[in-house]
């Protein structure tokens, strides 16, 4: 997929809580909240230890986020996007980095991030099918 349309970038950097949906080795849905941010077209997240999304992730790699806007009293549908990806786990020194970053976006414009600096993980997120609610959603094939 080329791109990411612009109100998506936008709506990713205004800081929504991502649903990360993975596969466990039972074929069973594993759902997780992330923070989720943007490099270049891919969505990154960050992580500090091995948990079972990374396992499932290196099993197989196909993967869901899904995200709203912010609600908007009054309307039946708020805007949302659903986004099917293929996500590889990359062992890193900058996953603080990145959390450190993404905390000033999901805390506050001065939060450092609450773990201690090391080594760990992440998680590289490639959009393949942008779905759901919004202007987005109309630019997927």
């Amino acid at each position: 997929m080329s791109g990411l349309p612009r109100e998506l970038r936008d709506l990713i950097a205004s800081g929504p809580m991502a649903h990360l949906s993975t596969i466990n080795a039972d074929g069973s849905p594993q759902v997780t909240v992330i923070w989720i941010g943007l490099d270049g077209d891919d969505l990154v997240s960050g992580h500090m230890s091995w948990q079972t999304k990374m396992r499932n992730i290196e099993r197989d790699p196909r993967v869901v986020l899904s995200f709203d806007t912010p609600r908007i009293p009054g309307v039946f549908l708020n805007e949302y996007a659903v986004l099917r990806a293929r996500a590889a786990v990359q062992p890193s020194d900058d996953a603080w980095n990145l959390l450190n970053r993404l905390a000033k976006v999901y805390m506050s414009p001065d939060a450092e991030f609450p773990a201690p600096k090391g080594p760990g993980y992440v998680v590289r997120y490639s959009v393949e099918h942008i779905g759901g609610v919004g202007p987005w959603a109309s630019t997927s094939p």
